[in-house]
C-alpha cells in the first residue's frame, strides 16, 4: 500500500465521518446518557460563509465549514494510527 499523503488524507477523512456517524448512533444508548451530550457536541473551527460568483450562465458557490465532535475527532486519531501501522 503507497503511503503517500493522499493516502493519509482518505484515512482521516474517512475515520471522521465514521466517529461521527458511530457518535450518533452511541447517543441513543440509555447507559452512556451522562457523557454522549459531550462526545457528539460540535466545536465550530472554521466556518468560510459561501461566497457566491454568477457569470450569467453558471453561478457558482463556495464555501467550507468544519465543525467537529469529539468522537469524529477520536476517529481521526484511530484512523491516523491505522495508517501509520499498517
Amino acid at each position: 500500500m503507497s503511503r503517500s499523503y493522499g493516502t493519509l488524507i482518505v484515512f482521516v477523512i474517512i475515520g471522521a465521518v465514521l466517529g461521527g456517524i458511530i457518535g450518533d448512533i452511541l447517543s441513543g444508548v440509555d447507559a452512556l446518557s451522562s457523557v454522549m451530550p459531550y462526545l457528539v457536541h460540535s466545536y465550530p473551527v472554521l466556518d468560510i460563509t459561501p461566497s457566491v460568483l454568477n457569470l450569467y450562465v453558471i453561478k457558482l458557490t463556495v464555501g467550507l465549514s468544519f465543525y467537529p465532535n469529539l468522537m469524529s475527532i477520536f476517529g481521526m486519531v484511530i484512523a491516523i494510527i491505522l495508517f501509520r501501522r499498517y
